[in-house]
């Protein structure tokens, strides 16, 4: 991809929807099927996000979604494993709380790659900035079963707050449906990702056709 770093990050500065893959809730789709579809309607972020596969098979899949973002002119970020996110070429990485600090992790990706991480607390978030993140995932914003200890919802107000506050772009994600979406980009998120809402969606590209809608017409109101 020939886009500049900056330009990259401008995608999450923009009104637009991260895409994740989630096999486990995709409805017996592929994590390749899933992404294909979610390229396709316009997605331009995807986060490799698998936690039950052997690490050649993580590496094995990211290879063809990286080559498939490629094709669609899409960011490809992988989450937790900085190692693969070097090997298959990605943007980025994206760390949880229990993961390698930021700082740390760009001592050895370097300046050119993109950094994420995962807050729910204010607290959280300073940290991020501080450490040099260039953007966070901010939630759950309301609650969400894609994870296994999954974190009490942080709710409207926190997304409200760093809106306001936060330094750098971020992500609101967990828990946001259809129905709620609204809300969440009244509260000031700009960036959105909705895991189940899409994955698991009887007809994903007329899933997102739906949610691309309610974000134009917020922008345009």
């Amino acid at each position: 991809m020939s886009l500049s770093k900056e330009e990259k990050l401008q995608l999450f500065k923009s009104y637009n929807i991260y895409g994740l893959t989630a096999e486990k809730f995709s409805n017996g789709r592929s994590n390749i099927e899933v992404v294909k579809a979610m390229l396709e309607s316009g997605i331009k972020i995807i986060q490799y996000r698998e936690k039950y596969k052997s690490l050649k098979e993580k590496y094995e899949e990211c290879l063809q979604i990286r080559k498939l973002t490629r094709q669609y002119g899409a960011l490809l970020i992988v989450n937790d494993h900085v190692d693969l996110c070097q090997m298959v070429g990605a943007d980025g990485v994206h760390l949880g709380q229990e993961d390698y600090p930021a700082k740390e992790v760009r001592k050895i990706l370097g300046e050119d790659f993109i950094i994420g991480v995962t807050t729910h607390t204010k607290e959280q978030v300073e940290k991020a900035v501080e450490d040099g993140a260039d953007y966070i995932g901010l939630g759950p914003v309301f609650q969400s079963f894609t994870k296994d200890k999954p974190h009490p919802p942080i709710g409207l107000e926190m997304v409200s707050w760093a809106a306001k506050n936060c330094k750098i772009p971020f992500v609101a994600i967990g828990g946001i449906k259809e129905h709620n979406l609204k809300d969440v980009l009244e509260a000031g998120a700009k960036c959105v990702s909705l895991v189940t809402e899409i994955v698991g969606s009887d007809d994903i590209s007329q899933k997102i056709k739906k949610l691309w809608d309610i974000i134009k017409e917020f922008e345009r109101s």
